[in-house]
């Protein structure tokens, strides 16, 4: 086994704890990567304090990884040692099942392998990426473009995919009118991707606060939702609405602002439930839908896409010892915009 530093919790509340974890010797397919950034997502939070179900301790969280490859298996064949790779919410699938065979790993009938607190197909339970070493199969790591620095590129494994698959999917394009709910770590990337695809962008927050960085990340335009006129002024007006936001929202009320065969796409996770008025979707031919991630193909596009249009996220590098700290400003919506981890902090002492 492959010793590893980490920062681990020990329960619902933590805090984090330096410890040692093992990783699996390395399989003839195997990738072990040296982290060198991790960035922190709310599914992170959601997961350790048991939002989403119980959750087995110590936890390890990270699904945003970027680092290099260290050492490979004897059949890899997709990567070297040196090469910048990076890994997201996910380290395997069945790799047989329609969706897999369609290149949507992330909607595997038998359930993906998620990165951290999941049983993988050794019988281990994985641990993420707030460590300084993770063995991955060849075919779950991407490679990461010459023109991203590993730091900004590890909020783009989760954070980017995540708001550029339902983009994607739903036909961002010049033609097209996209509100984008929340400008938060998730949000702030839709909006860059929204625009670097030609759509005309709104954002959807809850005050203007934020309204000078949403144009400048490329908003066309940017409304308080805290204003009833908001919802007025808007009926009808989109095409999409992303939903970034892991908070409970008046779902029909964002739906009243699509056109016809408009869809709101929740990427957020909400612990609680979210109701919806049928006549919300009915009148108007309206869809509410939701999206995880993306596959192993379309992410490493989205890094290409990234690329070649400059977007990177809008970051703040901190320590091993500040991540109680950061989880406590994500909570607060007090991050502009992504935190990420410097993994050569993680030191034994």
């Amino acid at each position: 086994m492959i010793n590893a530093n980490a920062r681990a919790v020990f329960g619902p509340e933590g805090p984090f704890e330096l410890t040692t974890i093992e990783r699996r010797d390395l399989k003839p397919h195997d990738v072990l990567i040296e982290i060198k950034y991790a960035g922190i997502c709310h599914s992170d939070i959601h997961t350790a304090r048991g939002d989403w179900g119980p959750v087995q301790y110590p936890l390890v969280p990270g699904h945003e990884i970027a680092g290099i490859v260290s050492q490979v298996g004897s059949d890899v064949a997709k990567y070297n040692v040196g090469d910048r790779v990076g890994v997201g919410c996910m380290v395997d699938s069945c790799g047989e099942c329609a969706s897999c065979r369609r290149g949507e790993e992330q909607y595997c009938l038998h359930g993906h392998t998620g990165t951290y607190a999941a049983i993988d197909r050794y019988g281990q339970y994985t641990q993420g990426g707030y460590s300084t070493h993770i063995v991955v199969t060849e075919d779950f790591v991407v490679r990461i473009p010459d023109g991203i620095d590993l730091d900004v590129a590890a909020p783009l494994l989760c954070a980017g995919i995540t708001t550029y698959s339902p983009l994607r999917h739903w036909g961002a394009a010049p033609d097209k009118r996209i509100a984008v709910v929340g400008l938060g770590g998730l949000g702030h990337m839709a909006v860059k991707l929204a625009h670097a695809m030609g759509t005309e962008v709104t954002v959807l927050s809850q005050t203007l606060k934020k309204k000078e960085d949403g144009l400048k990340l490329g908003a066309d335009y940017y409304y308080a939702t805290s204003d009833p006129e908001t919802f007025n002024k808007l009926a009808g007006t989109f095409d999409l609405i992303v939903n970034t936001v892991s908070a409970k929202i008046d779902l029909n009320a964002y739906l009243s602002l699509l056109a016809v065969d408009g869809a709101l796409v929740n990427v957020g996770a909400p612990p609680e439930a979210l109701p919806v008025q049928v006549f919300s979707l009915i009148p108007h031919r309206r869809s509410f839908a939701g999206s995880a991630i993306g596959g192993i193909q379309e992410t490493q596009e989205m890094l290409d896409f990234c690329a070649e249009h400059q977007i990177t996220p809008e970051i703040e590098v901190i320590s091993a010892s500040q991540i109680d700290e950061a989880w406590e400003r994500v909570l607060a919506s007090n991050v502009q915009y992504r935190f990420v981890i410097d993994i050569s902090t993680m030191v034994n002492k």
